[in-house]
């Protein structure tokens, strides 16, 4: 394994742009803030943005409090990154990290103004400051578990409506980073439709779906999630409140983990029921 480290202050847009500089220099893992990521994942740390106060999270950023470089350095031997990219303020945070987490020597160091215009790193700043966004490199839905409580950005659906604004955000708030280099990302109902009719019909209870129906709860342009509501037959039998629980579940978890989008309702209607001959 080797290292490479990309250093800026802080608030100047290096998570943000981690991602990005991952792909290009071909690392499967980030250390960040506290945290490792492999293959956009959190595996294992604690995140400092998640500390009450500066000193504490200056501490978890370099992994001094107890107990924390032992689970990173643990779980980096389990996963055995072939390029680890080290985000930190300085040269010297870089190089302590690695040290303290016993990697390899820093082979390159990329400097945040090497890849960011003045302008740009300007706008992050103001992010930070003045709108309180936290950047975690991984996608809103890997962040779900590891922040609860926290607000997250949801994945933005494009349909008729502009995909500029969003969402003003408290303090406490963690936003994934806009990953710009994949091009525009567009979902449509169709998808969400066939993806609720394949977990459904994956039961045998299920003898057949009728109309699925995807709306939008929207907030001025901003798409804030989905209800949804599917209409089935069910095999006569079985407990139909434990089935349409079950099948609820089944359907929030399969829709949240593919699209990333909010599901708020799963209104499930049994219009009959099949009786074997």
């Amino acid at each position: 394994m080797d290292v490479i480290a990309l250093v800026g202050p802080s608030g100047t847009g290096k998570s943000h742009r981690a991602l990005m500089v991952a792909q290009q220099q071909h690392a499967d893992a980030i250390i960040d803030d506290g945290i490792l990521i492999k293959d956009g994942k959190i595996i294992a740390g604690h995140s400092a943005k998640k500390e009450k106060s500066k000193i504490m999270a200056v501490r978890r950023a370099i992994f001094v409090l107890p107990g924390h470089a032992e689970e990173v350095r643990k779980a980096i031997r389990e996963v055995m990154p072939h390029r680890m990219l080290v985000l930190g303020t300085s040269e010297n945070m870089v190089h302590k990290i690695t040290k303290i987490l016993s990697l390899p020597s820093i082979a390159r160091v990329i400097r945040i103004e090497d890849i960011a215009s003045k302008a740009e790193m300007a706008q992050a700043q103001i992010s930070r400051l003045k709108e309180g966004k936290h950047i975690i490199p991984v996608p809103t839905i890997e962040l779900k578990p590891h922040f609860s409580g926290y607000l997250i950005d949801p994945l933005q659906s494009f349909f008729k409506r502009s995909p500029t604004r969003r969402r003003k955000l408290g303090e406490k708030s963690i936003v994934r980073p806009i990953f710009s280099y994949y091009g525009k990302l567009v979902i449509d109902d169709s998808v969400v439709k066939s993806i609720v009719a394949n977990v459904v019909k994956a039961k045998e209870f299920v003898k057949k779906i009728g109309h699925i129906h995807v709306r939008h709860l929207w907030n001025g342009e901003e798409d804030q999630g989905l209800k949804i509501s599917c209409e089935i037959t069910l095999s006569y039998g079985n407990h139909l409140p434990t089935l349409i629980a079950q099948t609820q579940q089944r359907v929030r978890n399969a829709v949240e983990f593919m699209t990333g989008m909010v599901v708020h309702e799963i209104n499930i209607m049994v219009k009959a029921l099949y009786v074997e001959a």
